[in-house]
């Protein structure tokens, strides 16, 4: 298991931001970061955390694809994943977890 950073924790109890209607199971107990793909991940590697989305426990399934759906596209789940990390960024910036330099 990865190490829990201050960011991995912040994703507990909070709502998911990457949605996948009608799949997202909306409950705030199953949540935990989603890393997104970036060009530092490879075999093995994650995604720094700042990367990363809250996520229920059924929208990362699919992300992971773990769990199979037809009737949304990979292109769709890629979206809502990417739309996901920024309104996650937005809500640690906001918990005072990132800052940006410069910026208030």
């Amino acid at each position: 298991m990865a190490k829990q950073t201050a960011l991995t924790k912040a994703a507990r109890g909070q709502e998911c931001t990457v949605q996948l209607y009608p799949y997202c199971n909306g409950n705030p107990e199953t949540t935990v970061l989603a890393h997104a793909p970036s060009e530092m991940k490879g075999m093995g590697i994650k995604s720094p955390d700042y990367w990363g989305a809250d996520c229920c426990s059924a929208c990362h399934d699919i992300i992971d694809g773990r769990m199979q759906v037809k009737d949304i596209s990979q292109d769709e789940i890629y979206r809502a994943h990417i739309r996901g990390v920024f309104r996650t960024l937005k809500r640690r910036i906001g918990q005072g977890l990132i800052s940006v330099k410069g910026v208030k």
